[in-house]
């Protein structure tokens, strides 16, 4: 006896076959797209510290702890203070706002020169600012109490900040490990026209009076909000000479801005009040007005890199 197909579950089949690929398909374009507005993952580098010197303190309870402050090239340094200008920035209710770009490394277990454990942090800073530091000791001590704090509240070390002392003959202590920087994140530079804003465009900035090649752009920068402790900082740089963002370099640090308008029309690098999350910050260029707007996040709580 022959057997009869049944077509009509044939045709079902078929049916929910097609139906399952363009799901597919439309998934896959989704995801693309909004893969496609997202920002690059922050770019990280090894780096190799070399030594610089070694500090002592302890616990609340008398354990030991080294800090073996190290130097490196690969990290920026703070903008540069007279000590005057350091002193009046300590006293000013400002002071929060200077930040000292280090790397702080993971505790690991050592034996001190009596043959006892103790813990040992490795801090790194840059070259320069560490040469700069030999020799002014006001700086020194400032940084070594930033960096106590940084570590106190990064790793939970209970430790007195005020009871420290340099050693004279060791430079550090144990061993100098290799460590993880994060160098820039390119964030993706949003184009828009008249049409895609809910506002009529308007220039807020007055374009630079100079013509010459790498302009210095003119910009403001807003924390918002304005009271207690912002949430992020607004950026608006007046581009005035940008025809589109495919002549725009953005580079954003934790506490940087680097701008670079090609071919040779603005560089702009400055320092930040605050410390950002690079890779959830948001830029736009508005055809219409020249004007590169930045949404930064503030990290929080204030965190020393």
């Amino acid at each position: 006896m022959a057997s009869v197909a049944d077509t009509s579950l044939l045709s079902a089949e078929l049916q929910e076959e097609e139906e399952e690929k363009e799901f597919q398909r439309l998934l896959l374009q989704a995801t693309q797209k909004i893969q496609s507005f997202m920002p690059s993952p922050a770019e990280s580098k090894p780096i190799r510290p070399l030594p610089g010197f070694c500090l002592k303190t302890r616990t609340s309870s008398g354990e030991k702890v080294f800090v073996n402050v190290c130097r490196s090239p690969h990290i920026p340094s703070p903008p540069d203070l007279t000590n005057e200008e350091l002193a009046c920035l300590i006293e000013s209710e400002n002071a929060s706002t200077f930040r000292i770009p280090m790397s702080l490394g993971e505790p690991h277990a050592e034996v001190d020169k009596s043959g006892n454990a103790c813990t040992v942090y490795d801090v790194s800073i840059s070259t320069t600012f560490y040469n700069k530091m030999e020799n002014n000791d006001f700086l020194k001590e400032f940084f070594i109490t930033i960096a106590m704090e940084g570590l106190s509240e990064k790793y939970k070390m209970d430790v007195n900040n005020q009871e420290w002392r340099i050693l004279k003959n060791r430079k550090f202590m144990g061993s100098i490990a290799e460590q993880t920087i994060r160098t820039k994140s390119k964030p993706f530079i949003q184009e828009m026209d008249s049409s895609q804003v809910k506002e009529e465009g308007r220039n807020l900035l007055q374009p630079s009076a100079s013509q010459s090649s790498a302009t210095v752009p003119q910009f403001t920068i807003v924390a918002e909000p304005s009271i207690s402790h912002p949430d992020h900082l607004v950026a608006k740089i007046s581009l005035p000479k940008m025809t589109s963002v495919r002549s725009l370099e953005l580079d954003l640090g934790e506490d940087r801005i680097v701008l670079q308008g090609h071919p040779q029309l603005y560089h702009l690098d400055i320092f930040l009040p605050y410390i950002i999350v690079p890779e959830e910050s948001r830029a736009q260029f508005h055809r219409g007005t020249k004007v590169l707007t930045l949404l930064m996040p503030i990290q929080r709580p204030l965190l020393l890199p």
